[in-house]
C-alpha cells in the first residue's frame, strides 16, 4: 500500500476492487494513483497511462508496490471500466471534504457538461452527461453525478445535492434547474439559493418581471428595492452590471401563493449587463429568484461567481485536458475517467507555488517528478 499520499489512501483505500482475487497483479490503489498521475501529466487514455507508468517506473517504485513490470493499457481499461462509479464518487466526496471545509456564504455552482465524444453510434449509446458542483471560492470540484440515459439534468441535481453538505452556502443554478423540488431541498439542507428564471417557468417569470417593473415605475415603494452596480474593464471591453432586487415579506400578502410553491423564496432580482467593445454596445437582461433578502450586492456577486464553473472547470477540461476529444466510452469508463480528471484538477488547484496556468502545469508535471510529487503532496498542506 502506498504511504506517500496519506489523504488519497485514507479516502480511496476502501474502494471496492471489481477484480477477482487471482487477477489482482497490482493493488487497486496503485492503479488509481498511476491513473491520477498520468492524468496530471496530460494523459488522455489507457495507452497514455501505460506509457506513463513505463517511463516513470523508477519514480513510481519509490511510492507504490509495483512488481517487476508496470500495468499494460488493458489493465487500466479493465479496472476503470468496472470500478463502481457510485463508490468512486463517495470516495471523491470524502477526499474533497478533507481538502477543504466549506465556509459560510460560499457559492456552490451547479451545471452540466457533455463528454461530447463518449457516444457510440453502433450501440445507440448517447454521450455521457455529467452534472458537477463547483466551490467558487476554493476553485474545487465538490462532486459529480452522471445523468441517466434518456433523461436530463433535472433529476440528477437533487442526487448531487444529497451528496453535499450545503449548510450556510449559496447554491446557484441555471434556468433548467430552477425547480420547486431543488429549491426545497436546498432550504431543507440549510443552504440558500439564487436560481435563474426563464420561460420554462412562465408563471414565475411573469411574476418576477411584473413586480420589478412595477417598483421601477413607482419609486414611492423604494424601501423594498435594492440596487447595486459594478463595472469591469478588460480585454478591450467595458461591462456594467446592475442588479435590482425586491425583497418579499415573509408570508407576503401579494406573493404568498408563490412562496408556498417555492420554499424559502424571499426576493426577485433583475440583472442588466451592458457590454461595450469599441463602438458596439450590447445589453442582456436576466431574472432570478432567491432566498436571500435585502442585498442586491450579494445576489450580483453570487451570479457572477456562478460562471466560475464554466470558466475555471468546463473550459479547462475542454481546452487544457482535451476532455471532449476522448473516445473512451465502454461500461463505466467515461464516468470514472471524468472523476480522475476532477481529482487531477483539484490537486493542481491546491498546489499554489507555480503561478502558471493549468496547461503549463500539466507539462511541468510530466517533465519534473519533483513537481509531480509537490502536486500530490499539496493535498496535505
Amino acid at each position: 500500500m502506498p504511504t506517500a499520499f496519506p489523504t488519497l489512501v485514507e479516502c480511496f483505500g476502501d474502494l471496492p476492487d471489481p477484480r477477482v482475487e487471482r487477477t489482482r497483479a497490482y493493488p487497486l490503489m496503485d492503479i488509481l494513483i498511476m491513473g491520477i498521475c498520468a492524468t496530471i501529466c496530460g494523459g488522455e487514455g489507457w495507452e497514455d497511462m501505460a506509457e506513463f507508468a513505463k517511463a516513470k517506473r523508477d519514480w513510481l517504485t519509490q511510492h507504490l508496490q509495483l512488481p517487476g513490470r508496470t500495468p499494460c493499457a488493458d489493465t487500466f481499461r479493465r479496472v476503470f471500466s468496472r470500478v463502481d462509479p457510485a463508490a468512486l464518487q463517495e470516495c471523491f466526496r470524502r477526499w474533497t471534504l478533507a481538502l477543504h471545509a466549506l465556509t459560510e456564504g460560499e457559492v456552490i455552482a451547479l451545471d452540466g457538461k457533455t463528454l461530447r465524444h463518449s457516444f457510440d453510434t453502433a450501440c445507440a449509446m448517447a454521450a455521457v452527461h455529467m452534472v458537477s458542483a463547483w466551490a467558487s471560492k476554493a476553485r474545487l470540484v465538490l462532486g459529480q453525478v452522471k445523468v441517466a440515459e434518456k433523461s436530463n439534468e433535472i433529476p440528477a441535481v437533487p442526487a448531487l445535492l444529497a451528496l453535499l453538505d450545503i449548510r450556510g452556502c449559496i447554491v446557484t443554478a441555471d434556468a433548467l434547474n430552477c425547480q420547486r423540488a431543488t429549491a426545497a431541498q436546498i432550504i431543507a439542507g440549510g443552504g440558500e439559493y439564487v436560481l435563474a428564471v426563464k420561460g420554462n417557468q412562465p408563471t414565475l417569470e411573469a411574476a418576477v418581471v411584473g413586480r420589478l417593473d412595477y417598483l421601477q415605475d413607482h419609486p414611492f415603494e423604494e424601501a423594498k428595492r435594492s440596487v447595486c452596480t459594478r463595472h469591469d474593464k478588460g480585454h478591450g471591453r467595458l461591462e456594467t452590471r446592475t442588479c435590482e432586487l425586491v425583497t418579499l415579506d415573509t408570508d407576503d400578502a401579494l406573493w404568498g401563493d408563490l412562496q408556498q410553491e417555492w420554499a424559502g423564496l424571499r426576493s426577485f432580482a433583475r440583472i442588466t449587463c451592458t457590454r461595450q467593445m469599441g463602438e458596439k454596445v450590447s445589453e442582456e437582461v436576466r431574472y432570478f429568484i432567491s432566498s436571500l433578502p435585502g442585498s442586491a450586492s450579494k445576489v450580483l456577486s453570487s451570479v457572477r461567481q456562478h460562471w466560475g464553473i464554466e470558466n475555471r472547470l468546463h473550459y479547462v477540461l475542454d481546452v487544457s485536458m482535451d476532455e471532449d476529444a476522448c473516445r473512451i466510452r465502454k461500461d463505466h469508463a467515461a464516468q470514472n475517467l471524468a472523476v480522475l480528471r476532477h481529482i487531477a484538477l483539484n490537486l493542481m488547484r491546491q498546489e499554489t507555488t507555480c503561478k502558471c496556468g493549468i496547461k503549463a502545469r500539466l507539462k511541468l508535471a510530466g517533465w519534473d517528478t519533483q513537481y509531480m510529487a509537490k502536486i500530490l503532496l499539496a493535498e496535505i498542506q
